[in-house]
């Protein structure tokens, strides 16, 4: 696959994230930016990130997404942006709500406003399967991003291109439950919400493919998804906490038994190239002619009334391949 970072210029949000993190020493060593931006609000993740960096290509901005300003000087002279900076805990956010529409929607807002602004080649927005068909205030304001996202491209067709990235869970991502089960590997008892909870699962080299393939075929407006394997969440505790006796407790507020990627509604302009799904936009008013038959040409329209869900998947996540995951 081409490089298309190699030689550009590349801002991160939310860069010392767990996501954050990981994606920018990846960016250093495969891909060989020619400057990388760190665009953070937490000073003391900076300053041990730098440390353990010690690289000259990065920079490190202390900034909100909140403040317009700060995002507009941050932007300048960047040539793609990867937005992951995002309020995520679920519970959280039920009590926070205003503060989750503070950061994820009109945050968002901001990041479309600077980057035509600064004029900005290529802007992806990381989002998640709780966007589909939201039951909680996260995924709500997750699904209301993607739409600002998606119809920013109108602003600025022939400069800056807005895209989507939208996946699962994430092996070994800070907050999940895979990392926990790690560290707390010998406890005697486990929590389990539901015995038929099924979850989507991909490693973090994965979402490193995912944005890269994105940023190299995004024409502007595509929701890129992709196809990763689904795991019961009891196979989960199994494999981590094979000692462990389990508890049911039922499912908690705001939790699905199980997670959609795109409904049978997106399936109508959804396209299978590869590894990946891509679903084109509803209204591109932005494009002259349609662009978007590339991936017709490429891959292949899926049927109809197709649902991408983490229980009708025809792709499982052995026990066996998510021991080698974790190791």
């Amino acid at each position: 696959m081409i490089n298309p970072f190699q030689g550009k210029t590349v801002l991160i949000t939310g860069g010392t994230g767990s996501f954050g993190s990981n994606f920018v020493k990846h960016l250093l060593v495969v891909t060989k930016p020619k400057k990388l931006v760190i665009f953070s609000r937490d000073e003391f993740k900076q300053h041990y990130l730098a440390k353990e960096l010690n690289d000259e290509r990065t920079r490190f901005f202390l900034g909100d997404i909140r403040d317009l300003g700060r995002l507009q000087r941050a932007f300048q002279g960047i040539d793609i942006i990867i937005h992951a900076a995002a309020l995520k805990q679920v519970p959280a956010l039920e009590y926070n709500p205003l503060e989750a529409v503070k950061t994820n929607i009109l945050g968002t807002q901001n990041i479309i406003e600077a980057a035509i602004d600064q004029q900005v080649k290529r802007v992806i927005f990381i989002s998640t399967d709780k966007a589909v068909q939201p039951i909680n205030l996260y995924g709500a304001t997750k699904l209301c991003a993607e739409k600002l996202w998606i119809s920013a491209n109108a602003y600025s067709p022939k400069i800056t291109k807005f895209s989507v990235v939208r996946y699962g869970n994430v092996v070994g991502s800070r907050g999940s439950i895979v990392e926990w089960l790690k560290q707390n590997h010998q406890t005697p008892v486990v929590h389990i919400t539901d015995p038929k909870m099924t979850r989507f699962w991909m490693s973090l080299e994965k979402s490193f493919a995912l944005i890269t393939f994105a940023i190299k075929e995004m024409v502007g407006g595509e929701i890129f998804i992709p196809r990763i394997p689904s795991m019961r969440l009891v196979d989960i505790f199994k494999v981590l906490t094979p000692r462990a006796k389990q508890k049911i407790i039922g499912a908690r507020p705001g939790e699905k038994i199980h997670e959609i990627l795109f409904t049978e509604h997106e399936a109508r302009r959804t396209f299978v190239i590869g590894d990946y799904f891509v679903i084109v936009p509803e209204h591109h008013t932005w494009n002259t002619g349609d662009p978007y038959q590339k991936y017709l040409k490429r891959g292949k329209a899926i049927e109809d009334n197709f649902i991408f869900s983490s229980e009708t998947n025809k792709l499982w996540l052995s026990p066996e391949q998510l021991k080698k995951i974790v190791a």
